[in-house]
């Protein structure tokens, strides 16, 4: 089959490359590995579930580009949501890169590009070559459960130039670019994961919002779309979901936007898709609307089944095989492109080019650009270095970072006790007594999303009222949090709690880095978009 012209495929083998497939563990499994010999499937994701270190994710691609050789199956497309920040799969052993509301505050398309580049091509030595990023959708609406700082901006313009030089970057390093989620996701208050978004928005409104950064995309030449399971009554008024609309696919994206790459669908399995339709239903009607690759994440039944729905759906005359053919032409287009064949080179060889001094040196450049000092009155920054210091951070568990924020990875408070003399960090539940604040000459309050999380805003509250005079407020992921405890003196944004931006924010909070990110959204009145003040 791989030898063989594409044209000359049965319809089951053509069905196949239409479909992206995940499983489960480290090496290939035994699903994985009968749905790529039997149906020579087009593509596989990696989530963290598949990734140990760099090592071992070179070597699970290097054992399904075996299987497919041996089985004469082409090879697949191996994805990844590798974003930056606080969503990306491989962390151990690669550069990780800030993410995108970081990279908004830096504020400049040479960052989101650099860092896409070198994120690009340490993926591309592991053998991954599709990235489903960047993310495209505005983050307008601050009630957003999913996207937040997975964007860069509420400016469509900011969120189109950068996400242009993202995917310029990414491809320039022979990764294939995703942008999403199309035709916006930013401004739902639901989570497609769970239920279906509804987005109510006049077609004026979506063209100078939502739809702006993709026009730019595309014009940039992105290689595939991945689209949203989110209703847009202005452009379907039937009530299905973008990813089961035609008017959304076909008439909007290939129509009227002129799009000719490859659509992806997100996952079939979210509830959005999973609840309403099942992902039998849901492949078929994807394809009809103009999907050409269908993402099925977890369970091998529901990918069985859907790929064979899709079959059915064809034998049956509810599908054109010409329908599929164009989108098969489509996916090996990209591969082709893409050079996916190309053998990877052994690990000996591959190892000296990750998280070189370099890289690294890109992704601290990037993540120390964006750390953006919002307040400092009192003049509370930079901290006094030898004074008796708290760093507390409140317990939000379940919330798996909640494990990470103290993990010995590079806490706040390490980095802090590298700089100063009397540095004490804690992880502070909602029971626990704040009776011994006193004994601290200056408090440095974390926190990770107080905007959702009611222990966070309770916490943070009840500090501010007890020692607001010495404590300064450092938000490690959403930038809101400081309009839920307003009387912070002092607030600092650095939009993840990777190490990295843990270490950027304690050069800045001792004046070690001037912090000069600047807001990438608007936070109040009295701090809008653009906003920051200087040490």
């Amino acid at each position: 089959m791989g030898e063989r012209n594409w044209k000359e495929w049965t319809l089951r083998e053509k069905v196949g490359q239409l479909f992206v497939f995940g499983f489960h563990g480290y090496e290939p499994t035994v699903e994985i590995t009968s749905l790529i010999e039997k149906y020579g499937i087009g593509g596989t994701i990696y989530f963290g579930r598949n990734v140990r270190n760099a090592r071992q994710v070179h070597e699970l691609s290097g054992s399904l580009k075996n299987i497919a050789d041996r089985a004469g199956r082409p090879n697949v497309l191996v994805a990844i949501d590798q974003e930056g920040g606080m969503v990306a799969r491989i962390v151990e052993g690669v550069t990780l890169m800030p993410g995108n509301m970081a990279l908004g505050a830096a504020g400049l398309a040479e960052g989101a590009g650099e860092t896409a580049r070198v994120c690009g091509e340490e993926l591309r030595l592991l053998g991954v070559t599709m990235n489903y990023a960047p993310c495209l959708d505005v983050n307008n609406n601050p009630d957003n459960p999913v996207i937040n700082v997975r964007s860069y901006s509420d400016r469509p313009q900011v969120v189109g130039e950068l996400g242009k030089a993202a995917l310029l970057g990414y491809q320039a390093s022979k990764v294939a670019a995703t942008v999403k989620h199309f035709p916006g996701h930013g401004d739902t208050a639901v989570d497609s994961h769970h239920d279906l978004p509804v987005i109510p928005h006049s077609r004026e409104r979506l063209d100078a919002i939502e739809l702006a950064p993709f026009q730019a995309a595309i014009a940039a030449g992105t290689a595939a779309v991945m689209t949203a399971h989110v209703c847009l009554p202005a452009l379907d008024p039937s009530g299905k979901p973008s990813t089961l609309s035609q008017p959304v696919l076909t008439g909007l994206l290939r129509g009227e936007l002129g799009y000719k790459g490859v659509i992806v669908t997100d996952c079939l399995e979210m509830d959005a898709i999973d609840r309403f339709y099942g992902p039998e239903k849901g492949a078929v009607m994807a394809i009809q609307a103009g999907a050409d690759m269908v993402l099925v994440s977890h369970t091998h039944e529901k990918q069985v089944a859907a790929l064979e729905a899709v079959v059915a759906a064809v034998e049956n005359g509810e599908l054109s095989e010409a329908r599929i053919d164009e989108s098969v032409a489509r996916v090996m287009q990209l591969k082709q492109d893409y050079e996916i064949d190309v053998p990877l080179l052994s690990w000996e060889e591959v190892e000296p080019k990750l998280a070189t001094e370099a890289s690294k040196a890109v992704a601290r450049q990037w993540s120390e650009a964006s750390a953006t000092l919002v307040k400092n009155e009192g003049a509370l920054l930079p901290l006094d270095r030898e004074a008796r210091t708290l760093v507390l951070w409140p317990d939000i568990k379940p919330v798996s970072v909640a494990d990470e924020m103290l993990s010995g990875d590079g806490t706040l408070g390490d980095f802090l006790k590298v700089r100063m003399d009397q540095v004490e960090e804690r992880l502070m539940s909602g029971n626990h007594p704040l009776a011994d604040l006193d004994a601290f000459e200056q408090i440095v309050l974390v926190t990770y999303d107080a905007t959702k999380h009611l222990i966070e805003r309770e916490i943070a509250q009840q500090v501010i009222r007890l020692a607001g005079e010495r404590t300064v407020a450092v938000s490690v992921r959403n930038p809101l949090d400081l309009k839920v405890y307003p009387d912070a003196k002092a607030y600092l944004a650095v939009y993840e709690c990777r190490p990295l931006a843990l270490e950027s924010a304690a050069k800045a909070l001792t004046g070690e880095l001037k912090p000069t990110g600047q807001l990438p959204l608007d936070l109040s009145e009295q701090y809008p978009f653009g906003w920051n003040v200087t040490l």
